[in-house]
């Protein structure tokens, strides 16, 4: 019986990090899902149907790897896919407190999936999607963090931000002026 893995996360933007993890996730499992979470809790740069569309490019040459998205719990949405194995990637200790409780809460709710940890490559142990968008927000060269499909998706993101800035900031100083 084939085993199958869960990656889940929120991938916004996917980073060089998180690729790190799938690559190798992919040599461990016979199939590995990354499943994008659709976060109520969270205000996203991207749409999920965008940040799906960035990881299907971005893993189109891992040909055990599936895309997919889903909104509720990890684990009842692992079990509906067959994955036995939780992936979750740490990149320092900090991380390694809010995992374990994630795991083991997954555990007592579905003691069939077990939860597998991977330390990112050292070279990635920085590297959050939250300073990829800070970096791009500010005009720093994101090339080394992220595959060129994002990069150019970030940065098309950001470019239309700023236009609605602008034009936002126009109307409410023209508005400002017809008021006195």
């Amino acid at each position: 019986m084939p085993t199958i893995a869960m990656y889940p996360g929120s991938f916004d933007p996917v980073t060089n990090g998180h690729l790190d993890i799938i690559k190798r996730s992919s040599r461990m499992f016979d199939k590995v899902i990354v499943a994008v979470l659709v976060n109520s809790a969270k205000t996203p740069l991207f749409t999920v149907e965008e940040r799906v569309a960035m990881l299907r490019e971005s893993c189109k040459n891992i040909p055990n790897v599936e895309i997919d998205s889903f909104n509720g719990l990890t684990v009842t949405f692992a079990k509906q896919k067959g994955a036995t194995v939780m992936v979750r990637g740490l990149r320092a200790v900090t991380d390694f407190e809010n995992e374990i409780q994630l795991a083991h809460t997954n555990f007592a709710m579905m003691p069939e999936i077990e939860t597998v940890f991977l330390a990112t490559a050292i070279k990635w142990s920085y590297l959050s999607s939250t300073i990829v968008k800070e970096a791009a927000y500010y005009g720093s060269d994101i090339s080394k963090f992220v595959t060129p499909n994002v990069e150019k998706a970030v940065s098309e993101k950001y470019a239309q931000l700023r236009e609605r800035d602008r034009k936002s900031t126009r109307l409410n100083s023209s508005h400002r002026c017809l008021s006195r």
